[in-house]
C-alpha cells in the first residue's frame, strides 16, 4: 500500500509539473545578433515597375536635338529644330500632333507614338527650361527685313501668332519661331502645302491658309530671314557628344 501511495504521488508531483510549464509564456525570440564593424547597410528597395527619370524620358531626344547642327535625313535633309527653350505647351502639342497623325513624319510618329501622357507632360516641361539663362530677348527684331521680306510678313500677319520679335507668342501653343533654323522653317511651312503625302504634312487649317499663299521661293525666303534673328532657341550639347 505504502509503495502504491509513493508511486501515485509521485505521478501528481510531475502531471503537476508539466501544466505549470505548459501555462508559463513562451520565452521571447533571442535578439538579432549586432552588424558586424563595417558591414554595409542594405540596399534600398527598388523604384516601382516602370518608373523612369527624366534623363531616360529625354533619351531618344538627346540623339538629334542635343548636338549641334545635326541633320534629318528623311523625309527630307533639313537641320532639327532647336527646341530647348521652347515653349512647353507647344512642344506637348507638337508630340500629340505626331501621336494622332496631323504631323506626317515617319520618325517622330514612332517616339511619340512609345511617350505616355505623363512622358509629354516631363519632356515638354523640362525642354522648356532646358539651357535657359535669364536673358530676355527685346520686342524688337535684332536686324530689319528687307521691302521684299517685309512685305511678305505683313502678307503673312506672323507676328498676330508668334509675337513681339516673333518670339513671345500670344499663345503657349503657339511655337517660339525667332532664330530657329531657316531650313527646318522652310521644310515646316512646305509642309502645310503638302496633300495626299504618307510621309510630309502638316494639319493646321490656319497655317496651311497663310502658307498656300506663297511660292516655295517666297517661303524660303521669309524662312531665311525668321533664322537670321537673334531667338530664345538653342542647342544644348550634351555631354557625351561634345
Amino acid at each position: 500500500m505504502n509503495k502504491l501511495l509513493t508511486t501515485l504521488f509521485a505521478l501528481g508531483v510531475a502531471c503537476a509539473t508539466n501544466l505549470a510549464q505548459a501555462q508559463a509564456p513562451a520565452a521571447s525570440a533571442p535578439a538579432a545578433a549586432p552588424a558586424a564593424a563595417g558591414a554595409k547597410p542594405a540596399a534600398p528597395a527598388p523604384a516601382p515597375a516602370g518608373a523612369k527619370s527624366i534623363e531616360a524620358k529625354v533619351a531618344m531626344c538627346i540623339g538629334c536635338h542635343g548636338i549641334k547642327g545635326y541633320q534629318a535625313s528623311f523625309p527630307e535633309v533639313h537641320r532639327v529644330p532647336m527646341i530647348s527653350g521652347q515653349s512647353a505647351k507647344y512642344i506637348a502639342a507638337a508630340l500629340n500632333a505626331y501621336k494622332t497623325g496631323e504631323r506626317k513624319h515617319p520618325t517622330m510618329r514612332g517616339i511619340a507614338d512609345s511617350l505616355t501622357d505623363q512622358d509629354v507632360k516631363d519632356i515638354s516641361a523640362y525642354y522648356e527650361n532646358h539651357g535657359k539663362d535669364g536673358k530676355t530677348l527685346a520686342d524688337k527684331p535684332s536686324r530689319e527685313p528687307s521691302p521684299q521680306v517685309a512685305a511678305l510678313l505683313q502678307k503673312a500677319a506672323c507676328a498676330s501668332c508668334h509675337g513681339a520679335n516673333l518670339s513671345k507668342p500670344i499663345d503657349p501653343s503657339y511655337p517660339k519661331i525667332s532664330g530657329q533654323h531657316a531650313d527646318y522653317l522652310f521644310v515646316a511651312l512646305k509642309a502645310y502645302k503638302a496633300d495626299n503625302n504618307a510621309n510630309v504634312g502638316r494639319s493646321n487649317g490656319v497655317m496651311a491658309a497663310i502658307a498656300k499663299q506663297f511660292s516655295n521661293a517666297e517661303l524660303k525666303a521669309l524662312s531665311g530671314y525668321v533664322g537670321s534673328l537673334e531667338g530664345e532657341l538653342k542647342v544644348v550639347p550634351e555631354s557625351k557628344f561634345r
